[in-house]
């Protein structure tokens, strides 16, 4: 209990500080056309879902272990979805058409739709929910996990397409996911 109440307050300290810094990070952060370059692009593939499935899809091939293959394919897609629902629950629109004002969506304007929506970042938490996956499953390598989702993150920062803080609760929000599933469906100790 102390450990989660620990983990919350860093949580709830990180997305205050990314709210303080997103006029800083909307003005300074941009970067035109941050995906004609391939880095650029390898790190929004991160968050995209598929690339998951076929890493997914890959463990298994080679450990035939599958409890572990879909917890890599299929908690991303989990952490994709919960980004969509808490779109349509905080209903703050993307920083672009704003000029990097928060701006939120009425319930009654479109109140199905996620169109516009960034909070949270569906990229960064499909990216970061996928890292925290890899986090549990090869520890070791956990640095590299979470530099890979950061990269996504601040891509999409860059591209103006997300305020830092929507970045900062999809990786809360993603870690919360994974916890909660790892939890659930994680590998059983032998």
């Amino acid at each position: 209990m102390r450990q989660t109440t620990r983990l919350l307050f860093l949580g709830l300290v990180i997305i205050a500080l990314a709210h303080i810094l997103d006029p800083w990070a909307y003005e300074h952060l941009r970067k035109q056309g941050v995906y004609d370059k391939d880095f650029g692009r390898m790190l929004r593939v991160i968050g995209y879902l598929p690339l998951w499935l076929l890493m997914g899809l890959a463990l298994w091939l080679e450990t035939r272990d599958r409890r572990r293959a879909l917890l890599l394919a299929l908690v991303p897609g989990l952490g994709g979805l919960m980004a969509e629902v808490l779109k349509l629950l905080f209903r703050r629109e993307r920083p672009g058409p704003h000029d990097g004002e928060y701006y939120f969506r009425s319930f009654l304007d479109q109140p199905w739709s996620t169109k516009a929506l960034g909070l949270p970042s569906s990229h960064a938490m499909v990216a970061f929910s996928g890292a925290w996956v890899l986090c549990r499953l090869y520890p070791k390598a956990s640095p590299v996990w979470v530099a890979l989702a950061l990269g996504c993150g601040i891509t999409r920062v860059q591209a103006g397409a997300h305020f830092l803080s929507d970045v900062a609760v999809a990786a809360i929000a993603a870690y919360v996911v994974v916890e909660f599933s790892w939890r659930r469906w994680g590998p059983r100790p032998a």
